[in-house]
C-alpha cells in the first residue's frame, strides 16, 4: 500500500511538472513575441536602442526555450541593427547565424526575410550586385509561398539592384509582376514608395519625362506623409533624386529647391546621435552572448565534431600548418623584394606619365588659344566679304537674280558656317552646337548648292543631277545652313574623285510621323570608289584616303563634320562603295513640315527695314574695311553714321553730337570696347550700345554686361538682325524716358 502510494505521488509530481513546464513555455513564447514585436517597432524610430534591447531579451528567452524560429528572428533583428550602424560584415554574420536556425524550421517567412536582408546588404551596402541578386532570387522562392506582401518587397529589391546596374529592361520584367498588386498594398507604404520611385527611374531611362516626374513626386509624397515605422532616410534620398532629375533636365530652379530640401532634412538626421548608443548596446550583447545557452549549445556541437578527430590527425594538421607558415614567410620575403623593385619602377613610370600629362595639358591650352585667335582673325575678313556682297546686292539690283552673285553670297555664308564648325569640331562631344530652325524650299536649296559647285564640276568634266521627290512638302522647317554643309561636303568630295562622270543628289520622302517628315538623301557618284579596308575610317577626324589622285589635299575634317551634323539632326548615315564603280552615301534626317507655317514664318522673317525716322549711329571701329562695310550697310537703309577710330575719339564725338545708338567694336588699340563703354556710362550717357565683334558671343557676354553694353552681335551678322536690334534698343530707351 505504501509502495503504491509512493508510485502515485511520483506520477502526480511528474504530471504537475509537465503542466508547469508547458505553462512556462507558453509564457516564454508570449514574452518572446512581445520582445520581437517591440524590437521591430523601434528599429527605425528615434529610440533605436530599444530595438536592440528587446532583440537581446527575445534571444535570451528563445535560447532557453530552444525556439529555433524565434532565435532566427532575434538574430535577424540584431543583424538589421548592425546595418543601421554601417557594420555590414557583422550584419552578414548574424543573418547567417539566423539562417542556421531557420533551416531547422518550416517557417518560409523568416527564410524569405533573411535571404532578402542578405541581398540588401550585398546589393546596397557591399556593392556586390551579383551576390545580392543571387540572395534575392533565393528569397523569392520562399516569399511566393508566404503572401503577396513578402513577394512584392523581394521583387522590388531585385528590381532596384538591376536598375543600379543599368539593366533596366531586366528589372522592368520583375517590376511588371508587382504592378497588378500595388493597389492592394496601400497600407505597405515602403512597398508603395519603392514601386513609384523605381517606376520613375525606368520612365526617365525610356525618355517619358512627364510620367517619370509624376512617379518620383508620388514617391516623395509617400515619404512626406510620415507613416509609422517608415524609414525617414527615404525622404532625404527622394529629395536628392528629384534634384538630380531636374538638374539633368536643366530645370535648375526646381533642382535647387529639392537640393535645399535634402540639406535641410540631413540636418535633422539623428543618425550620429544614436550610433554611439547602438554600438554600446551591440558590444554589450556580444559580451553577454558568450555566456548564453546558445553559445554553449554551439560549442557542444563543435566539441562533438572535434571528438571525431584523433590526435594523429591533429598532429599532422599542426605539422602542415607549421610547414605552410614557413613557406608563406619565405614567399612573403621574396614577394616584398619583388614589390620594392616594382614600386621603384612604378614610381619612375608615374614621373614620366606626370611629365607627359603636363605636356599634353600645355598642348591643349596652346590649341585652345590658337582656335580662339584663328576664330577672330578669320571672322574679321569674312565680315568684309559678306558685307560687301550685301552692299552689291542692294546697290546693283539688276544683279538680284544673278546666279554668280547668289553663288558668291551662298559660298560666303557657307564659308563662315564652315569656319565656325571647324573651330567647334571639338565641341560636338559636349553637345554645344545647336541647330536653328528656318523655313526653306528644299529644291531651291539644292539648286543653289549645285550652282555653287558648278566650277568644280566643270574642272573634272562632271555633271550634277538633282532629283527631288514631289511628295516632299514645298516648304520644310529645319537648319538649312547645316544641311547645306552636309551636302556640300559630300558632293564636293564626290566631284573631286570623279572624272568624266556624274554626281546625283536625290531626296525622297521616307515616312511622315505627325508633323515630322523623314527625308532620305543620297549622294551618288561614278568615281574611283573607296577600298573596303578604309570605308570604316572615312568619318574619323583628319583621315584622308588615297584614291590614287595626286592633286587633292584637304583637312580631313569634312566627313567628320558631316557625321557629327547628321547625328545632331538625330539622323543616321551609311556608305557603300566599290572600286572604280563609285560611292553612294545615304542619310536620313527628320524635318518639320512647313506647309501650315509659311505665313507665320513670312510674317516673322520679312521685316520692313524702313524706319519712321532717320537714326544717327556712331560706329566705333578701327578696321578700315569694316568701317566702310558697316557704314555703307547702314546708309543704304537710311541711317546717318559717324565713325570713330578709337574709344577716345568716340567720347569727343559724343560731346559734340547727339546719337541714337552706338555700334562698339571690342578689340581696338589704345582702349578696348569694354573700357570705352565704362567711360561713356560714367559720364552719364544712357544711349544704347551694341557690341559688334568677331569674338563668339559666349566669350565676351559676361564682360560686356559688366561694362554696360546693352547687346552683342557677332561679325559677320545678318543685317536684318542688326537693324532689328538697333530699333528695339532705341525704342526701349524712348519708352523708359517717357
Amino acid at each position: 500500500m505504501n509502495h503504491l502510494f509512493q508510485t502515485l505521488i511520483v506520477i502526480l509530481s511528474f504530471a504537475f511538472c509537465q503542466v508547469s513546464n508547458a505553462q512556462k513555455q507558453d509564457t516564454n513564447a508570449k514574452a518572446i513575441q512581445k520582445y520581437l514585436f517591440e524590437s521591430g517597432k523601434y528599429l527605425h524610430s528615434d529610440r533605436p536602442e530599444l530595438s536592440l534591447q528587446n532583440a537581446k531579451k527575445a534571444l535570451s528567452l528563445a535560447i532557453k526555450s530552444n525556439d529555433e524560429a524565434s532565435i532566427a528572428k532575434a538574430y535577424n533583428f540584431i543583424g538589421l541593427n548592425f546595418v543601421e550602424i554601417y557594420d555590414y560584415d557583422k550584419a552578414i554574420d548574424y543573418y547567417n547565424k539566423a539562417l542556421i536556425h531557420a533551416e531547422n524550421t518550416n517557417n518560409d517567412t523568416i527564410k524569405s526575410w533573411l535571404y532578402n536582408n542578405l541581398g540588401n546588404v550585398y546589393s546596397y551596402n557591399k556593392d556586390d550586385d551579383e551576390t545580392g541578386i543571387k540572395y534575392y532570387l533565393q528569397s523569392l522562392e520562399f516569399a511566393k509561398k508566404v503572401d503577396i506582401i513578402e513577394f512584392a518587397y523581394n521583387k522590388l529589391n531585385l528590381v532596384n539592384t538591376y536598375f543600379e546596374d543599368k539593366k533596366f529592361e531586366e528589372g522592368k520584367i520583375h517590376l511588371n509582376e508587382v504592378r497588378p498588386h500595388i493597389d492592394s498594398l496601400k497600407n505597405e507604404h515602403e512597398a508603395q514608395f519603392f514601386y513609384y520611385s523605381l517606376s520613375g527611374d525606368y520612365e526617365e531611362y525610356k525618355g517619358n519625362l512627364a510620367i517619370a516626374e509624376h512617379n518620383l513626386l508620388k514617391a516623395l509624397s509617400i515619404c512626406q506623409a510620415k507613416h509609422k515605422n517608415f524609414n525617414p532616410l527615404h525622404e532625404i534620398g527622394m529629395n536628392e533624386s528629384l534634384s538630380s532629375f531636374y538638374y539633368r533636365r536643366k530645370q535648375f530652379d526646381k533642382a535647387y529647391k529639392y537640393l535645399l530640401a535634402t540639406d535641410s532634412l540631413r540636418k535633422l538626421d539623428y543618425e550620429n546621435q544614436r550610433n554611439e548608443k547602438v554600438k554600446g548596446l551591440i558590444k554589450q550583447i556580444e559580451n553577454e552572448e558568450v555566456t548564453k545557452d546558445l553559445i554553449r549549445m554551439e560549442a557542444d556541437k563543435r566539441v562533438q565534431d572535434q571528438r571525431l578527430l584523433n590526435s594523429k590527425i591533429l598532429i599532422i594538421l599542426i605539422g602542415v600548418i607549421f610547414l605552410t607558415t614557413l613557406i608563406i614567410l619565405y614567399s612573403q620575403l621574396k614577394l616584398n623584394k619583388i614589390r620594392r623593385k616594382s614600386n621603384e619602377e612604378l614610381k619612375e613610370a608615374n614621373e614620366k606619365l606626370k611629365i607627359a600629362k603636363e605636356k599634353a595639358e600645355e598642348a591643349s591650352i596652346v590649341k585652345s588659344q590658337f582656335v580662339s585667335t584663328i576664330s577672330h582673325e578669320l571672322r574679321t575678313p569674312l565680315y568684309g566679304v559678306i558685307g560687301i556682297t550685301d552692299i552689291i546686292e542692294v546697290e546693283h539690283q539688276e544683279l538680284e537674280n544673278s546666279p554668280h552673285l547668289k553663288a558668291l553670297k551662298f559660298s560666303a555664308n557657307y564659308l563662315l558656317s564652315l569656319v565656325n564648325d571647324i573651330l567647334k569640331v571639338y565641341k560636338f562631344e559636349e553637345n554645344k552646337v545647336v541647330l536653328e530652325n528656318n523655313l526653306f524650299n528644299l529644291e531651291d536649296k539644292l539648286e543653289t548648292i549645285k550652282d555653287s559647285l558648278d566650277n568644280i564640276a566643270l574642272k573634272y568634266n562632271n555633271d550634277i543631277l538633282i532629283k527631288v521627290d514631289k511628295s516632299i512638302p514645298e516648304y520644310i522647317i529645319g537648319d538649312s545652313i547645316r544641311l547645306s554643309q552636309i551636302i556640300l561636303n559630300l558632293v564636293s568630295n564626290s566631284l573631286k574623285f570623279t572624272h568624266d562622270g556624274k554626281v546625283t543628289i536625290s531626296a525622297d520622302l521616307e515616312k511622315t510621323v505627325h508633323e515630322a517628315v523623314y527625308i532620305k538623301f543620297k549622294v551618288k557618284d561614278t568615281g574611283a570608289g573607296i577600298p573596303k579596308e578604309y570605308q570604316d575610317k572615312v568619318f574619323d577626324k583628319f583621315v584622308q584616303i588615297d584614291r590614287k589622285e595626286d592633286d587633292y589635299q584637304g583637312t580631313g575634317l569634312g566627313l567628320t563634320i558631316v557625321k557629327k551634323l547628321i547625328e545632331l539632326f538625330k539622323g543616321d548615315i551609311q556608305l557603300e562603295s566599290e572600286i572604280n564603280k563609285g560611292t553612294t552615301v545615304t542619310f536620313t534626317i527628320p524635318f518639320e513640315s512647313g506647309e501650315n507655317k509659311v505665313n507665320e514664318f513670312v510674317n516673322n522673317i520679312e521685316v520692313d527695314l524702313s524706319l519712321p525716322k532717320t537714326y544717327k549711329i556712331l560706329i566705333v571701329e578701327d578696321n578700315k574695311i569694316n568701317q566702310i562695310v558697316t557704314k555703307k550697310l547702314l546708309e543704304n537703309h537710311k541711317f546717318q553714321c559717324e565713325i570713330a577710330d578709337d574709344g577716345f575719339y568716340a567720347l569727343e564725338l559724343l560731346e559734340k553730337y547727339q546719337f541714337d545708338a552706338i555700334l562698339m567694336d571690342i578689340n581696338m588699340p589704345k582702349i578696348n570696347g569694354f573700357e570705352t563703354t565704362k567711360l561713356i556710362r560714367n559720364k552719364g550717357y544712357t544711349i544704347p550700345i551694341i557690341a559688334v565683334t568677331a569674338f563668339e558671343k559666349e566669350e565676351v557676354q559676361e564682360r560686356a554686361k559688366l561694362s554696360g553694353i546693352d547687346d552683342i552681335i557677332a561679325k559677320p551678322f545678318d543685317t536684318r538682325k542688326l537693324f532689328q536690334m538697333i530699333r528695339f534698343h532705341i525704342n526701349l530707351k524712348e519708352k523708359e524716358q517717357v
